[in-house]
């Protein structure tokens, strides 16, 4: 529709008098419609001229539709007659072949007893030269004529077996003797191809070889003769892997069977070579130096299992991984049935003289441990009451730790984890790890941790010693860091041993029992080492804190900030928290001093009752107890630091007028106390009976 108004617009544009009436000429709808009629009439003739034209060509289609159908009717007749001349000359072919098969079958017939009676008279011409004692034919003179004698005798050689040997004993010898005459000159033309590195004619040779019984003895020469020269190295294992490498190229070309060349070759290296390298290693150690024998032994038997694994890429055979498992068993068999005895007692006489070596360098005589039942009630008596059982005594400051000793333990355990890996079968592999790990329970954790602990709380001094030295912190230090490694070297090293067995159970099990054990002994001696802290504390606050302190005669001319005693006790404090801090770690830190400032805050409170103070006294109290306050914020724990806010507090009471009390026992770090504790305080006021305090508290 678009189009047709288009076109309408377009004609009246052109036409005279067929535009707008604002137009340059007046509008004339006449003429406009004579336009149109004369255009209508142009287009019908135009639409009949293409109808016609159309009409044509349907016409020309359908005769060249027809003419085309006809040919392909024609085509189709053609086709079918090739095809059924195709069948008959198919079908004449087949009856041809048929009858040429048949032909085939009966010529084949007719020629073969022909060729084998042919085959029978030569060998019954050569036969009769043997019974003649002569050999005329040229074939057994002729030296380039080997290989077809070769096949004569080996014939003769077949029928002379079935010969009876009272009538052709005499000939039977000469068939064999002339056998084996041909079988040692192949094998050493053979073996001289061999040498001159003339692939095919070691190919022909060996191919004749084949059906004599002296194959398997060239195939010997050959392996024999592949190996001189090839081990002029030290390293037999890498001699060997080059060797297998050069050959197995070689046999593929000779052979035709190389994989049983090679799988020969193979066994004769680790039979003749391997095993006497790996004898002669390992004889001259066994006896004189077991540990030079187990890292030769390791040794040797990974670089064979490497070795073997690089043979693999050869083909030996269907199964030549157990071909190659069982050839190094014949080897390190009888090494092995020994190994983890010899591993054990290695294990046990090192880690021994580790430790007595330690121990002599210390000019230490090792005290026996008590064991049986009278060791067990002295344990369970100290670990309910905490008192040093037997005499204390002085180490010096020594621990009897040493993590040099402890890295050689534990390097000689890994070692022995590695062979104990490598060098057991695989179902005996947790049993005997788990006997290596109780080995280093024994002299790692019980020779020489427990030992150190058992030492350690013996030197600990009473709580009422005086300036005693706590070596105890420094033995907590060492046994936490040795212990870490002991841990490490379970995980490392132990697990992947025994992760998929039920040994796990148990190792775990005994790993819990050693660390309880030894968590009761460093609890103990921490707690007796805490209670000689406080002691030493008391000590110096006995010593140093006079009663005049805090009752001055002067009450005008006090210049002082705090007493003696308190900076003497804060700075013995301060250090002692130091320790605790390098001796621990985790949350370890935070139980012992927070267990350290309760007793420590306990001694404070007690020791500030056993006063009377003046309203100046009370005041150098408040300064006292603010810098035991300050000494407890290096302590970063919350309780302690609240316990001695609430002592601040109570002191207080020493000095507030006695109007106030009231006031300041409803406080909010007082009201939560209990009523006899703030008039325990109150009592300790010189004024208390004069000022009748009593009345102002109750």
């Amino acid at each position: 529709m678009a189009a047709t108004a288009q076109l309408f617009e377009r004609l009246a544009w052109r036409t005279p008098g067929g535009g707008s009436k604002g137009g340059a000429e007046a509008f004339d709808p006449k003429r406009l419609l004579e336009e149109f009629q004369n255009h209508i009439e142009e287009l019908k003739q135009l639409d009949e001229r293409i109808q016609r034209r159309v009409e044509k060509l349907e016409q020309q289609c359908h005769r060249e539709a027809k003419e085309f159908a006809r040919k392909v009717q024609d085509l189709q007749r053609s086709n079918q007659v090739a095809f059924q001349h195709f069948q008959e000359l198919d079908e004449h072919i087949s009856y041809v072949a048929t009858k040429v098969c048949h032909l085939g079958d009966q010529l084949e017939g007719v020629n073969t007893p022909r060729q084998r009676a042919v085959e029978a008279q030569r060998l019954m011409t050569y036969f009769n030269e043997f019974l003649d004692g002569e050999l005329r034919s040229d074939v057994f003179n002729n030296p380039d004529k080997i290989k077809e004698a070769a096949d004569i005798i080996q014939k003769l050689h077949l029928i002379a077996q079935e010969l009876p040997f009272d009538r052709f004993a005499d000939v039977k010898a000469k068939i064999a003797s002339k056998y084996h005459d041909l079988e040692r000159q192949l094998i050493q033309e053979f073996t001289a191809a061999q040498r001159r590195g003339e692939i095919g004619r070691m190919r022909e040779t060996a191919a004749v070889l084949l059906h004599f019984k002296g194959y398997a003895h060239c195939v010997d020469v050959y392996i024999k003769q592949c190996q001189e020269g090839a081990y002029l190295r030290n390293d037999v294992f890498e001699d060997t892997a080059l060797l297998c490498q050069r050959v197995n190229k070689q046999v593929g070309e000779v052979f035709c069977s190389p994989e049983t060349v090679m799988a020969k070759l193979i066994q004769n290296i680790f039979e003749n070579k391997l095993q006497t390298h790996v004898r002669d290693k390992l004889e001259e150690t066994r006896q004189s130096d077991s540990e030079q024998y187990l890292k030769n032994l390791y040794d040797l038997y990974t670089r064979t299992t490497a070795l073997a694994t690089k043979l693999t890429e050869f083909n030996l055979g269907s199964d030549k991984h157990t071909f190659l498992s069982k050839l190094i068993k014949n080897i390190f068999s009888s090494h092995l049935e020994s190994y983890m005895d010899m591993e054990r007692e290695y294990l046990r006489t090192r880690s021994s003289m580790i430790l007595q070596r330690y121990y002599d360098s210390k000019n230490h005589q090792k005290r026996p441990m008590g064991t049986g039942s009278i060791q067990e009630l002295k344990e369970r008596i100290r670990q309910r009451t905490n008192l040093p059982l037997g005499p204390s005594i002085d180490t010096h400051g020594e621990t009897f730790l040493s993590q040099e000793v402890v890295v050689n333990l534990l390097q000689e355990t890994r070692h022995a984890f590695e062979r104990c890996h490598r060098l057991s079968d695989p179902s005996d592999l947790p049993k005997n790890a788990y006997s290596i790990f109780l080995l280093l329970v024994e002299h790692l954790c019980v020779d020489h941790i427990d030992y150190a602990l058992e030492i350690g709380l013996s030197a600990i001094p009473s709580a009422d010693a005086k300036n005693a030295n706590l070596y105890f912190l420094d033995v907590v230090q060492q046994a936490n860091t040795i212990f870490h490694l002991f841990d490490k070297q379970f995980n490392d090293h132990l697990m992947p041993l025994i992760s998929s067995s039920p040994k796990l159970t148990e190792c775990l099990h005994k790993k819990k029992e050693v660390i309880e054990q030894m968590e009761v002994k460093l609890d103990t001696g921490i707690d007796r080492t805490l209670n000689c802290m406080v002691g030493q504390m008391k000590h110096i606050l006995t010593t140093e804190q006079k009663k005049t302190d805090f009752k001055p005669e002067d009450e005008n001319n006090v210049m002082i900030q705090y007493t003696t005693a308190c900076s003497k006790v804060c700075a013995y404090v301060i250090k002692q928290v130091e320790r605790v801090r390098q001796s621990m770690d985790g949350k370890n830190v935070d139980t012992v001093l927070t267990e350290l400032g309760v007793r420590f805050h306990r001694l404070i409170h007690e020791h500030l009752q056993q006063f009377s103070y003046s309203s100046m006294g009370g005041m150098l109290a408040i300064c006292d107890v603010a810098e035991y306050r300050r000494c407890a914020k290096d302590f970063r724990v919350p309780l302690v630091l609240q316990l001695f806010d609430t002592l601040h507090a109570l002191c207080n009471l020493l000095v507030v007028a006695p109007d106030n009390l009231k006031q300041v026992c409803s406080g909010e770090q007082l009201t939560n106390l209990d009523r006899n504790l703030l008039h325990a305080f109150v009592q300790l006021r010189a004024d208390y009976r004069s000022s009748r305090l009593g009345r102002h508290f109750s």
